[in-house]
């Protein structure tokens, strides 16, 4: 059985050390996410997800991992930003309110697939002119969801979550653990 990790998220492969996880393989997905039209973000986060897992080649016997963090402010969907205006209109629009960060996780074994979202609830102080010029000098924003990501600097400008602070990192740890358990993954110290 090989583990393979289809993310290339250095983020990803972080939390999952920390419970001990390493892939065997790293094989990041090449996929479409653009948001099909009137698609909620909950709903789209778990089909990249599936899409993801799907699109990685694995053995009958391999273990797949697959993740996608959605941000979302009411209906809208904010992906990673092109450039740091995107990441400005976006860090203005989320500026003293609460927002919803998805992630959905999906794991393969063969045919067999197991998945699961956790949606948690973060509030991002309001937010003066200066802080997003600071904030976006340190260009922390590139490659993350919603143009911030909550273990760097960003962290100081969030005094309030709700849910699971690894599923806003990007994947929720326990959620996973039990996921990977269910497809015959056996951590250390654990018997089959």
């Amino acid at each position: 059985m090989t583990f393979i990790l289809g993310s290339g998220s250095p983020r990803r492969k972080e939390l999952l050390a920390q419970i001990g996880v390493v892939a065997d393989e790293i094989r990041a997905p090449d996929i479409d996410e653009t948001p099909q039209k009137t698609e909620l973000p909950r709903p789209y986060c778990a089909r990249m997800a599936r899409e993801k897992v799907a699109a990685v080649q694995a053995g009958a016997d391999d273990i797949v991992l697959c993740a996608d963090t959605t941000v979302a402010v009411g209906r809208r969907i904010l992906g990673k930003p092109e450039n740091a205006e995107e990441a400005a209109s976006f860090l203005r629009l989320m500026s003293g309110r609460r927002h919803k960060v998805i992630t959905a996780v999906a794991v393969k074994r063969g045919d067999k697939l197991w998945e699961r979202d956790v949606v948690s609830t973060v509030r991002m102080k309001r937010l003066s002119d200066a802080e997003l010029a600071a904030y976006l000098a340190t260009d922390d924003w590139q490659g993350k969801a919603g143009g911030y990501g909550i273990q760097g600097p960003a962290g100081a400008l969030i005094p309030w979550i709700s849910g699971s602070f690894t599923g806003i990192v990007g994947l929720p740890l326990a959620e996973t653990a039990n996921l990977l358990r269910a497809a015959g993954y056996i951590f250390d110290g654990e018997t089959s």
